[in-house]
């Protein structure tokens, strides 16, 4: 096996740390993915491309499939890097009958603003990108009449009158979301603290705001489905005028849709459905919209087949050999890890490691090896889902132990052990576990 490539020399202290943090409790890291990403670079020119018809006024809409332990998660991340590297906002809201159900898209739209990022503000973002965006417009009012600079009321409307041309389209489905921002941007250039939090939370679609502050906009009410559809639109307008080309937004999940009831599910397709076709009418210029799913919530009775009109714009052919995909295409497949590659992760992860320590630098490649073919065995051989708990085991009972006692040699003193309690019910499932009685394997 040729020598995988190692992570950059340059790699801070806390990004490696933060990255080894996240595989110890078994999680995907919520950034330096680029450090783990193995077998992605056959996406990456067809992703670029997509990233480029956004930033230049353009909407993407690409469905994620993959089973369980396949990575979607991992290269929705991974992606929503790289869209913040070119300065782009990323969202990633789950999808759950409860807490965010698809068909609510005034709740979807509120987990957007939650979760909304930037390069340099961390979740939530909302409230700081609004106020680049006013102060963006200050500054471009005081640019065509500096004496504005000297004379508040003056600027107010300058800026409000701004404000007005660039979300003439917006107001013209939304007035609300316009209104909100004028009742925003007086109460903060008047020091109202109060109304302008309130307004915030309003605009991000929070519930339950004081009526004081919505009646100091002139507006009532909360936002509702159609409403919060106006105030994504919103969203992307402003986005852009504070310098983000566009945002990358993840819906994760959304098989869970098969578990609904019959009619919440076809409500929520149709939700889905309507998503797309506003996408490809143009209504959401700057709008990355990723969904990640399982085969059979693509192909399955219970999922996108019983929503016709949604089946046949999604509908991409997968019978090719899967070498032969087109990464263009609506849906992409994701084949999942081989023996091969989930080795070559874990040398990644060895080398990530072992910038800090020359012993865990020296854990060869056969005992990496051994460790990934023991855990894929636990695993009912099913290497698909196998990398969650292999990295897990890799960092937490073998490296970080290599690193810490200088005796320690994983061949002598450690036997891998996997307890139904920290197995997902996937890989329970795979496992034959029955009981929560620990597994000894031999390694």
């Amino acid at each position: 096996m040729s020598e995988p490539p190692r992570p950059p020399v340059d790699v801070s202290a806390r990004r490696r740390r933060d990255v080894l943090a996240a595989l110890r409790r078994g999680t995907v890291p919520e950034s330096g993915l680029d450090l783990l990403a193995v077998g992605l670079d056959r996406f990456d020119a067809a992703l670029d491309e997509e990233l480029d018809t956004v930033a230049t006024g353009g909407a993407v809409f690409k469905a994620i499939r993959g089973e369980y332990g396949a990575g979607k998660t991992f290269f929705t991340r991974h992606l929503a890097e790289r869209a913040a590297r070119r300065g782009f906002a990323t969202a990633e809201v789950q999808i759950s009958e409860t807490q965010t159900p698809l068909h609510r898209l005034e709740t979807v739209y509120r987990r957007i603003t939650e979760s909304l990022r930037t390069a340099s503000v961390t979740p939530s973002a909302f409230r700081p990108i609004i106020d680049s965006w006013l102060y963006g417009l200050e500054e471009e009012a005081i640019e065509a009449d500096p004496a504005l600079a000297e004379d508040g009321d003056a600027l107010s409307q300058a800026v409000g009158i701004l404000m007005e041309s660039r979300l003439r389209g917006v107001s013209q489905r939304s007035p609300l979301f316009a209104q909100a921002l004028r009742g925003y941007q007086r109460a903060t250039m008047e020091g109202d603290a109060a109304t302008a939090e309130g307004l915030a939370a309003w605009m991000a679609g929070q519930p339950q705001v004081g009526a004081s502050a919505k009646r100091a906009a002139g507006i009532r009410g909360d936002l509702d489905h159609f409403g919060a559809m106006a105030f994504l639109e919103g969203l992307l307008v402003v986005l852009r005028d504070a310098g983000h080309p566009g945002l990358l937004l993840v819906l994760d999940e959304v098989e869970t849709l098969q578990r609904v009831r019959g009619d919440v599910r076809d409500k929520a397709l149709n939700a889905l459905r309507q998503l797309v076709d506003e996408i490809d009418a143009g209504r959401f210029p700057g709008l990355y919209l990723v969904i990640t799913g399982t085969p059979a919530f693509f192909d399955g009775p219970s999922g996108v087949p019983r929503l016709p009109p949604l089946a046949g714009r999604l509908a991409t052919d997968f019978s090719t050999d899967a070498r032969f995909d087109n990464p263009r295409a609506i849906q992409v497949r994701l084949p999942g890890f081989t023996p091969e590659s989930l080795v070559e992760l874990g040398c990644r992860v060895r080398d990530l490691h072992g910038q800090g320590s020359a012993r865990v630098a020296a854990v060869d490649d056969d005992y990496l090896r051994a460790l990934a073919y023991a855990v894929t065995g636990q695993l009912g051989g099913k290497v698909g889902i196998a990398p969650r708990l292999y990295l897990k085991k890799l960092v937490a009972d073998v490296l970080d132990r290599v690193e810490q006692f200088d005796d320690f040699d994983p061949r002598v003193h450690y036997a891998l052990t996997v307890g139904s309690g920290e197995m997902t019910p996937e890989e329970s499932v795979a496992a034959g576990a029955t009981t929560v009685d620990d597994i000894d394997l031999d390694l």
